[in-house]
């Protein structure tokens, strides 16, 4: 099942040198592909297996998961902020699905 509902959070105001907590949210069913449907065929695995994060394209976080993962995987990091710029950020499944969206940094 596709991922849908990605969200970023940051904080209101932010500063130069301020270190911030980067929260996003994506909502994933996640099929550990360990359970079976009502006629006993194997349910396929299908869940998000990569984070990566970017601020102005160089990757600055990335998380590598398995099948213990959550549905509806909530992630929150921590991140420099050097100046003014753009926060990428990705979710990719198993079938190489990616879905990303970009929030910009402005300083106050």
């Amino acid at each position: 099942m596709a991922a849908t509902g990605l969200r970023i959070k940051l904080p209101d105001t932010i500063k130069a040198g301020d270190v911030i907590e980067v929260k996003t949210l994506i909502r994933h069913v996640m099929e550990t592909g360990n359970r079976h449907d009502k006629n006993g065929k194997s349910i396929p695995r299908d869940i998000i297996n990569t984070f990566i994060a970017k601020f102005d394209g160089q990757q600055v976080f990335r998380a590598e998961f398995g099948p213990g993962i959550s549905a509806n995987p909530y992630l929150a990091f921590q991140l420099r902020i050097s100046g003014p710029g753009t926060i990428e950020i990705a979710w990719i499944d198993d079938d190489g699905v990616t879905v990303a969206a970009t929030a910009p940094v402005m300083i106050s």
